[in-house]
C-alpha cells in the first residue's frame, strides 16, 4: 500500500502537536503549516544519511525560525537519525532533551546549527553556501555540489540581520541556496500587517534572488518549485502560502496557533478533521516506515560519493605545521623589533602564517582591520577561487555567515571590524560561543587610541562585555610577539571562538626573549620586575603593558619595586591551577590594574584594597595622546595616583 504525503504530512504534525501538548510549552502552529513542503523536500530532493549525519555533501537543512523545532525534531526521528528517538520527543522542553525548546547545534544529530534568535539560521545558510562553493571550487563538483535549504518565517525576514545576509547571498550568486519562506502573515502579537507592508518579490529580487511563490499546501506546487530550483543560477526563494496551525478547526490561521500549545479539546477536533486516529505519540507503523524508507534512500548516495572522491576525502584531513611556522616567525620578530600597532602584528601573522583552511574576510574596513595579505584572493560573485569575503557593512550577518562557514566542514573563519562593533556583532558571537565553534573575530581600534573619530568609534565597554560571555576566549596583545601568540591559540582551539582585541596606535614591544613556549597560553605571565622583592603587582593588557612597563622603571627610581603581569587573555588565566595564581596575584600585597577600559571587571583579582585605573566614561574625539592625558592615562599620571595611594595607606 502507497503512503500517500498527507499521512506523512500528519505524521510530523501530531508528533509535535503532541510534544507541545505534553510539554504544556511550545509552538505547534509552524510544524503544522509547512509539514507539507518539507515532506515533499525530504522525499523528493534532500540528500541526508541518518546513519552518518555528518557526510559531507549532504545537503543541509536550516531551521531558521528555531521556535518551530518540533518539525526538525519530528523529521530527524521520522527518518532514524539515532540521535533522536521518542523518547526525545516525549521530553521536548525538558532538562538535557536534545530536543529543546529551540534547537540546539550537536554533532551527528541531525541539528545543523543553533537557532532561535530569529534571522541566525538565514545568515547561517549563507555560511553554509558559501563554504560548499569555495570546496567545490577547491576538490571538484563530484566531491561538493550539495544545496542549503533554510526554512525562514516572517518573524526571520523582519530581523536586521536577514537583510544582511540576503543582500551578500544575492551578491555572491549562491545558486545552491534554497529559502522557504513560511508566508502565513502570523506573528505572535498577531497578523503581521500591523509591523509590515513590505513586497517580498520586489524585495528578494532586489537582493538578485528568484522569487517563486506557491499555496504551500499544494503537492504539486510544491514539487514544482522546488525541482525549478534545481537548476537556477542564483539564490531562489520558494514563498510558501501557509495556514499556521494547519488542521486546527478555531485556531488555524490566527496568532493563537503560534506560540501555545492547542489545548486537548482542540486537538481532539484537530484529529477529527485531518481523519488521524490515533494515541498521542503513536505513529502507525506503515507510515513510520515510509518515512524510514526516505532516510535510508542517502546510504546509497554517499557510499558512491565515497567510491569517488576516496583521494579527496583523505587530502581534506591533512596536518599543518602551524607550532613549527610560528616559532620561526617569532626569532625573525626579536631580531628586529620596533614600535608597532597590533593590527600590523596581526597583519605580520597573516602574512607568515598562510593557511589553507583558512577563510579570511572584513566587514568594509580591511585596510583598518589589516585582515587582507599577499596571500589573499578576493571572493567574487560567481566566483569561489579566493579565500577572502567582503563582507560590506554588515557586521551581524558576518557573524552569523562565519559560524555557517565554521559548521560546514574543516574551514576557519575569521572577520574583522572595530572592536567599537562588536555590537553588532554580538548576538552570532554569542551563538559561536554556544555551538563551540572555532571562528576568530578580528577587533581592531580596541581603545580611545582610535583617536579623533570620537565616543561613537571608541570602545569603553566592549572587552568586558565580551569576556562575560561564556566559552568566548578574549584575547588583547600586548605587542608583535604576543600577537602571535594569541593567534596561535586562536587556530589551536578546540571548542570555541577567539576574539583578538587590537590597537589602532604603535605599542612599544614587551617580549625580548625567544621562548618556544607560549606564555600567552596561560592568560598571565610575568613580563618584568624592577627587584627580587616587589611592594606592587601591575596588571595590565594590550597596549598599557607597555605603559605599565614604563611606569614600572619609574617607580624604581625612588624605590618602589614592583613586577609587570601581561593578561592578554582573562579566560585562561582563570582556569589555572591555584598555585599558579597565587604566583601571579599573591607576591604583593599592593595590585593595580591598567586597561583602558570600565575598571569594575578588575576587581575579582583586584580585591577591595587594589587599584583600577582605567575609563568609565565615554571617550571624546581627539588625537589618540591627547586623549591618554585627558584620561590620565600617562606614565606620570599613573605614578603620582600609585604614589599617593601608597602614601594614603
Amino acid at each position: 500500500m502507497t503512503i500517500k504525503n498527507k499521512d506523512l504530512s500528519n505524521a510530523i504534525r501530531f508528533l509535535s502537536i503532541d510534544a507541545v501538548e505534553k510539554a504544556k510549552s511550545g509552538h505547534p502552529g509552524l510544524p503544522m503549516g509547512m509539514a507539507d513542503v518539507v515532506t515533499v523536500l525530504y522525499k523528493n530532493f534532500l540528500n541526508f544519511n541518518p546513519r552518518n549525519p555528518g557526510w559531507l555533501n549532504r545537503d543541509r537543512f536550516v531551521l531558521s525560525a528555531g521556535h518551530g523545532s518540533m518539525l526538525l525534531y519530528s523529521l530527524l526521528y521520522l527518518t532514524g537519525y539515532k540521535k533522536i528517538n521518542i523518547k526525545s520527543i516525549k521530553n521536548f522542553r525538558q532538562l538535557n532533551s536534545i530536543c529543546a525548546g529551540h534547537p540546539e547545534y550537536e554533532k551527528n544529530s541531525g541539528i545543523e546549527t543553533t537557532t532561535g534568535p530569529l534571522g541566525q539560521g538565514i545568515s547561517n545558510a549563507v555560511g553554509f553556501a558559501i563554504a560548499e562553493e569555495i570546496l567545490k571550487n577547491r576538490y571538484g563538483k563530484k566531491m561538493f555540489n550539495h544545496k542549503t535549504y533554510v526554512l525562514a518565517g516572517d518573524g526571520c525576514l523582519m530581523e536586521g540581520i536577514s537583510h544582511e545576509a540576503l543582500s551578500l547571498a544575492g551578491h555572491l550568486k549562491l545558486k545552491n541556496l534554497i529559502l522557504l519562506f513560511d508566508n502565513n502573515s502570523i506573528s505572535i502579537d498577531g497578523p503581521t500587517s500591523l509591523a509590515v507592508s513590505d513586497n517580498f518579490e520586489k524585495r528578494f529580487q532586489s537582493y538578485g534572488w528568484n522569487y517563486i511563490s506557491i499555496n504551500g499546501h499544494n503537492e504539486k506546487q510544491i514539487f514544482k518549485a522546488l525541482k525549478k530550483a534545481q537548476k537556477a543560477n542564483r539564490p531562489t526563494v520558494i514563498s510558501c502560502k501557509t495556514k499556521i496551525g494547519y488542521g486546527s478547526p478555531n485556531k488555524a490561521g490566527t496568532a493563537s496557533a503560534h506560540g501555545s500549545p492547542l489545548g486537548n479539546e482542540e486537538v481532539k477536533l484537530v484529529r477529527k478533521k485531518l481523519n488521524w486516529n490515533f494515541d498521542p505519540f503513536n505513529i502507525p507503523k506503515n507510515i513510520l516506515n515510509a518515512w524510514k524508507k526516505i532516510g535510508k534512500k542517502g546510504e546509497k548516495i554517499e557510499n558512491n560519493w565515497k567510491k569517488i572522491n576516496k583521494k579527496k576525502i583523505n587530502n581534506l584531513q591533512k596536518k599543518n605545521k602551524l607550532n613549527n611556522l610560528i616559532e620561526k616567525e617569532k626569532e625573525k620578530i626579536l631580531k628586529n623589533q620596533t614600535a608597532i600597532a597590533t593590527r600590523k602584528s596581526s597583519e605580520k601573522f597573516l602574512e607568515a602564517i598562510n593557511l589553507e583552511n583558512l577563510i579570511g574576510g572584513s566587514a568594509d574596513l580591511t585596510g583598518s582591520n589589516n585582515t587582507k595579505t599577499v596571500n589573499h584572493k578576493i571572493i567574487k560573485p560567481g566566483n569561489f577561487s579566493g579565500n577572502y569575503i567582503h563582507y560590506g557593512v554588515r557586521e551581524h550577518a558576518m557573524s552569523g555567515v562565519m559560524n555557517g562557514i565554521a559548521l560546514h566542514s574543516n574551514l576557519i573563519p575569521y572577520g574583522g571590524t572595530f572592536l567599537i562593533f562588536s555590537d553588532y556583532c554580538k548576538p552570532s558571537i554569542r551563538l559561536s560561543a554556544l555551538m563551540k565553534q572555532k571562528v576568530i573575530y578580528i577587533f581592531s581600534h580596541d581603545s580611545i587610541g582610535l583617536g579623533e573619530d570620537g565616543p561613537t568609534h571608541q570602545p569603553i565597554e566592549q572587552l568586558v562585555a565580551l569576556r562575560s560571555i561564556p566559552n568566548l576566549k578574549v584575547y588583547r596583545p600586548a605587542d608583535t610577539i604576543e600577537t602571535f601568540e594569541c593567534w596561535q591559540l586562536a587556530l589551536q582551539a578546540k571548542n570555541c571562538p577567539s576574539a583578538i582585541a587590537l590597537t589602532r596606535q604603535k605599542v612599544n614591544p614587551v617580549r625580548f626573549k625567544h621562548e618556544k613556549l607560549n606564555k600567552c597560553a596561560k592568560g598571565a605571565y610575568e613580563v618584568m620586575r624592577t627587584g627580587k622583592n616587589i611592594n606592587i603587582t601591575i596588571l595590565a593588557t594590550g597596549s598599557e603593558v607597555s605603559l605599565s612597563c614604563e611606569i614600572s622603571h619609574k617607580l624604581a627610581t625612588e624605590n618602589i619595586y614592583s613586577k609587570v603581569i601581561s593578561m592578554p587573555c582573562h579566560e585562561l588565566f582563570d582556569v589555572q591551577n591555584s598555585a599558579y595564581k597565587k604566583k601571579i596575584l599573591n607576591e604583593s600585597k599592593n595590585l593595580i590594574s591598567i586597561e583602558a577600559s570600565i575598571t569594575d571587571y578588575w576587581k575579582k583579582y583586584l580585591g577591595e584594597k587594589g587599584i583600577a585605573i582605567g575609563i568609565n566614561e565615554f571617550g571624546k574625539s581627539a588625537p589618540y595622546s591627547k586623549l591618554y592625558k585627558n584620561y590620565k592615562l600617562t606614565v606620570n599620571d599613573i605614578f603620582k595616583k600609585i604614589k599617593k595611594e601608597l602614601n594614603d595607606n
